[in-house]
């Protein structure tokens, strides 16, 4: 006597999800960057890519999508194929920092992406022009309230409104142009992300006055910690990895996470980070969605509570 199997429609969907992961991946994969090229997040994605192309067996093309302050690419692949060909460049910047910046966005920072992984954090390092006549960060908050100055991205925004003093916000399409402006003095202040910031200040162009993170850095040793300053007490690190959309078949998702970690776990790779100014991260996937959900929680409030706002 033969029996009969039946199948729902839900099995069926699972069983077509693990087929395509033994496959996975059988085709190029994009990586989206929601910024120009050159900056940090740009690094990282492009220092990771390679290896982990080597790992899944096909290219991981980079495409910069900057525009609407990392708006545009983000929601490019919020609204992509749940198939794990696309991937995102989530970091601070697109997913916990817009969110308290914009009160509307035309996507969802928790519900549409899950993280691969998270592979470095930045600090900020507060740079001024060489002739500023404010010295140390004291003297450039006493500045400030006498009704001059300028920052540059949330890590400065942040600064002066907990500082308790106003300063003129100036806009830029990236870290390039403000140096423009900066070297020559047309603006005071730029809180950039160190590892940008560091070929500027090894070559002499600005001076360095305080970083963001938790220590000093061992490139620039000599750089004191916001929190060193006694100004404030305050620290801010970015971080940034390959995230994808939510809703991606789980054997795929784990396929990419277990790939990113082997990528991670290598000596190579670690090196290849610190050299170019990032810290590297090593965390497991349950990790990464944690720290993710908290940075978010705790940007939104802090931007918020600041009447920050983008422009």
């Amino acid at each position: 006597m033969k029996r009969r199997v039946f199948l729902t429609a839900a099995a069926l969907v699972a069983l077509a999800a693990g087929a395509a992961a033994q496959t996975f991946p059988t085709k190029p994969l994009r990586l989206i960057v929601p910024q120009p090229p050159g900056g940090g997040f740009d690094m990282v994605a492009r220092t990771v890519a390679e290896p982990f192309a080597a790992q899944l067996g096909q290219p991981v093309v980079v495409e910069n999508r900057p525009g609407g302050g990392t708006l545009i690419g983000t929601e490019l692949v919020a609204k992509s194929e749940p198939d794990g060909y696309t991937l995102l460049l989530g970091a601070s910047a697109n997913l916990a920092l817009s969110n308290g910046l914009y009160r509307k966005l035309p996507y969802d920072p928790k519900a549409d992406f899950v993280p691969v992984g998270l592979a470095a954090t930045f600090s900020y390092t507060l740079v001024a022009r060489n002739d500023l006549p404010a010295r140390t960060l004291a003297e450039i908050v006493g500045y400030a309230r006498a009704g001059n100055g300028t920052g540059q991205h949330i890590c400065g925004a942040l600064l002066w409104h907990l500082s308790g003093v106003s300063v003129t916000h100036v806009p830029y399409k990236g870290a390039q142009a403000v140096y423009q402006d900066l070297i020559p003095g047309r603006v005071d202040l730029f809180c950039d992300a160190s590892s940008t910031a560091r070929a500027q200040l090894d070559a002499g162009r600005v001076r360095p006055v305080a970083v963001s993170g938790p220590a000093r850095l061992a490139y620039h040793p000599e750089v004191p910690t916001v929190r060193e300053t006694g100004v404030l007490d305050f620290e801010m690190e970015s971080w940034a990895g390959y995230f994808v959309r939510k809703g991606t078949p789980a054997p795929i998702v784990a396929r990419l996470r277990a790939d990113f970690e082997r990528v991670m776990a290598t000596p190579e790779m670690a090196a290849m980070l610190e050299k170019r100014g990032a810290q590297p991260l090593r965390l497991s996937a349950a990790e990464s969605e944690a720290l993710v959900a908290r940075e978010i929680d705790k940007w939104t409030r802090l931007i918020r509570e600041a009447g920050i706002v983008a422009e």
